[in-house]
């Protein structure tokens, strides 16, 4: 049977790679340790993975790797969240899933596996010929059972409703925890994009006092400051509680009033005057 292979360095997966032959399937799955789904999904692809042989040449490979581990193998594949899968065949990706609903996960898989003439097996008899006692079943067809262990948390909608208030009530506090944050990918002596980069350097060179979260950290904080501040994209200013906006606004501003910020820059002999931002941000 296949099994789930962790890749933990560029190398090993450049190796990995170029040791396929180009009709396998490859099975990329992308996670983080602090996001719970990417566990759940890990069971999935673990349990899917045993129900493929090990053919010659290889049909199907199975890959793990951590997001934050292997940058820019993410960047390569336009990783944003985790879970995320990537199936590619002969270098090309010819599906994405991003998420952990096991369904979607499974039908890509299956779709993919069987155009390559790959399929499941159940006890080392065919996915498209199981024996049972009405004959032949294919498993494209599979639903789970209520009696199934579930592979992902069920919430009612009164516990999402609880959790995004929560969520939202974190983000209101996160938001003020310095007069100036910085929501960011990376942290500033690592920026893990060029936006991200490009601002830490604007706010270095007007000496301004600000705090930083790094949203790559913190999926939950990542997807619903989007829906918070009603922007959908990283970096994002804050100042005072209020939104200013991107790497573009904020060199826009920059531009038009020459004190933008100069309330938030600092010297040697005011600094200590700085308060500390609070939680997990951190105070630069």
């Amino acid at each position: 049977m296949s099994t789930l292979m962790e890749v933990k360095s560029e190398e090993d997966w450049n190796k990995h790679a170029a040791s396929l032959p180009p009709t396998t399937l490859q099975i990329i799955s992308f996670h983080a340790p602090w996001a719970a789904p990417c566990a759940h999904m890990r069971t999935v692809l673990e349990t899917l993975a045993s129900s493929y042989p090990v053919t010659e040449p290889l049909s199907t490979s199975w890959v793990s790797m951590n997001a934050e581990e292997v940058m820019d193998i993410s960047d390569s594949f336009d990783v944003t969240a985790v879970p995320y899968l990537v199936l590619t065949r002969n270098n090309q990706v010819i599906e994405t899933v991003s998420g952990s609903d096991a369904t979607k996960v499974r039908a890509a898989i299956e779709k993919h596996a069987k155009a390559s003439g790959g399929s499941a097996t159940s006890n080392g008899a065919s996915a498209r010929s199981v024996n049972s006692g009405s004959g032949a079943k294919n498993l494209s067809n599979y639903t789970p059972t209520t009696q199934e262990p579930a592979t992902a948390p069920e919430y009612t909608s009164g516990e999402v409703k609880e959790d995004k208030e929560a969520l939202h009530q974190r983000l209101s506090t996160l938001v003020k925890a310095a007069s100036v944050m910085l929501f960011m990918k990376g942290t500033p002596s690592a920026p893990q994009c060029g936006f991200s980069r490009q601002l830490v350097a604007l706010l270095r060179e007007n000496s301004v006092k600000y705090g930083f979260f790094n949203i790559l950290a913190d999926d939950d904080v990542r997807q619903g400051l989007k829906e918070f501040a009603d922007w959908p994209t990283f970096p994002q200013l804050w100042v005072d509680g209020e939104l200013v906006g991107g790497l573009d606004i904020v060199k826009e501003e920059m531009s038009n009033d020459p004190e933008f910020l100069k309330a938030h820059s600092v010297t040697k002999n005011t600094t200590s005057l700085v308060a500390p931002a609070q939680q997990a941000a951190t105070t630069v």
